[in-house]
């Protein structure tokens, strides 16, 4: 029997074992993400690999940052990013450990009554852990999958905040610059209003109205320069850069609309297919399946040993035998723990449905942003900022005719930039919207409804009567 037994051991023991490997099994996260992003993620553990991160960064960094660089930086070097990607290994060494039998126990007993001493040795084996090795095995490889799917959906998530944190500060800085053009151009006027009013030349409520938009235009342009530092420490946040990197470069513009919108097509197919909350359900569903299995297989059981012992006892030859012992669920069948496993099986299997529903209904969403984004910028570009170009030469070959005065020539002017900074708001809500459409597709929800934001208007140019 102790031949079999042991056999048994070497056999299921060989069956069920699991070793750590040497990259932690965080390649299927690099693949996810590879295949999602275009870019590469590593889970850095090294001093060497810390060396090498820090050199790739360094030559992103030389050049001026375009969304697609920020974006391999964030992947790189997010210290928030790196310690999610902990879990990955933290649940690769779970997997290691419920492959491992915990082995026998033994005991030792020394008995004395007067000059008689009596002692006990024996050695038990965990056959009931022996036996169900496969199974918590399958559960922790079930469970593993699962950690590298929300490690992979964690790289993602902080692939399109970088991504729009890039669009936001190049925008942000794109209207500060612009916002100095407005400011400069109602100085101006406000000087020349102040000097005509000054010789009685000028009404005191346009020259009122002058001040009035210099002061309005003083303080947007201290906000905006506010914004686009705030913008761009987003950004650097989520880079995980700090020091003399923070002296990157980004480029003066926004990225050109591209010449035609993507069609709806097979969308919702394709986030069905790639969406990493819905196979990280699924794999949820199948992880309960199998914990279902293994609670039925332990229902009525819930200790089961064998033990070989030796007896000896003074004056009388040593004794030699084997035990098993059985616990015998006299008040608890399992009844209550099979229930439970039963209704979290089916609660998982309908919350994965919930998560396709949702995931069908917010790519249609999303596509609807980005379509209504791209429109809208396509509008600010072929439409109105071209009429305000017309307008504004229309209005400097009228002032050259002197038709019309100085200040309406600055307040053409301004409504102009306004137009230019309205579009450039439209260019960021499209990259937006792009972005959170991608994540749709392949990522996870990017987040409540997607709501166009309509572009803040400057200070209205002050009206007619100079």
């Amino acid at each position: 029997m102790m031949k079999t037994f042991a056999v048994l051991v070497a056999v299921l023991g060989a069956a069920g074992c699991a070793t750590l490997q040497d990259d932690a099994r965080f390649t299927s996260v690099e693949q996810a993400v590879k295949e999602r992003t275009g870019a590469d993620t590593k889970w850095t553990r090294t001093e060497d690999e810390a060396n090498t991160v820090r050199g790739r960064v360094k030559e992103l960094l030389a050049t001026p940052l375009g969304p697609t660089e920020a974006v391999q930086i964030a992947l790189l070097n997010n210290p928030g990013l790196q310690a999610s990607y902990a879990e990955v290994g933290i649940a690769e060494a779970d997997l290691v450990q419920a492959s491992r039998w915990r082995g026998p126990t033994f005991s030792f007993a020394r008995l004395r009554r007067g000059d008689e001493i009596e002692t006990e040795a024996g050695v038990f084996f965990d056959v009931l852990g022996l036996l169900t090795i496969p199974l918590s095995v399958k559960a922790q490889e079930t469970r593993l999958e699962a950690v590298q799917n929300r490690a992979a959906g964690e790289a993602l998530r902080v692939a399109l905040h970088t991504r729009k944190a890039w669009f936001e500060s190049v925008a942000a800085q794109e209207t500060a610059k612009y916002m100095q053009q407005v400011t400069e151009s109602a100085a101006a006027s406000a000087e020349l209003a102040r000097r005509m009013a000054e010789v009685g030349n000028f009404p005191k409520l346009a020259y009122a109205r002058e001040q009035a938009f210099y002061a309005e235009a003083t303080a947007q342009l201290a906000r905006a320069r506010h914004n686009a530092t705030a913008a761009r420490e987003r950004l650097a946040r989520l880079m995980g850069l700090w020091g003399e990197d923070l002296r990157f470069e980004l480029p003066e513009r926004l990225p050109d609309l591209p010449g035609s919108a993507r069609e709806g097509g097979e969308l919702e197919a394709q986030a069905l297919a790639q969406r990493l909350d819905v196979q990280g359900s699924r794999r949820e569903a199948e992880s309960l399946a199998r914990s279902l299995g293994l609670t039925k297989a332990t229902r009525f059981i819930n200790l089961l040993e064998v033990g070989v012992l030796s007896n000896t006892e003074t004056g009388l030859p040593r004794q030699r035998g084997w035990e098993i012992e059985l616990g015998i669920p006299l008040f608890d069948f399992g009844g209550a723990r099979a229930a439970r496993a039963e209704r979290q099986y089916m609660q998982a299997v309908n919350r994965t449905l919930e998560t396709a529903i949702d995931a069908r209904s917010e790519v249609r969403e999303t596509y609807s942003a980005y379509r209504t984004a791209f429109d809208i910028a396509r509008h600010y570009r072929d439409e109105i900022v071209p009429l305000r170009k017309r307008i504004s030469e229309e209005v400097l070959l009228r002032y050259n005719g002197m038709l019309v005065s100085v200040f309406e020539l600055l307040a053409d002017s301004r409504d102009q930039v306004t137009a230019v900074n309205a579009y450039i708001e439209a260019q960021r809500d499209f990259w937006f919207a792009e972005s959170d459409l991608q994540m749709a597709l392949t990522g996870r929800s990017p987040g409540s409804a997607q709501t166009l934001r309509s572009a803040a208007p400057a200070p209205a140019a002050s009206g007619g009567g100079h």
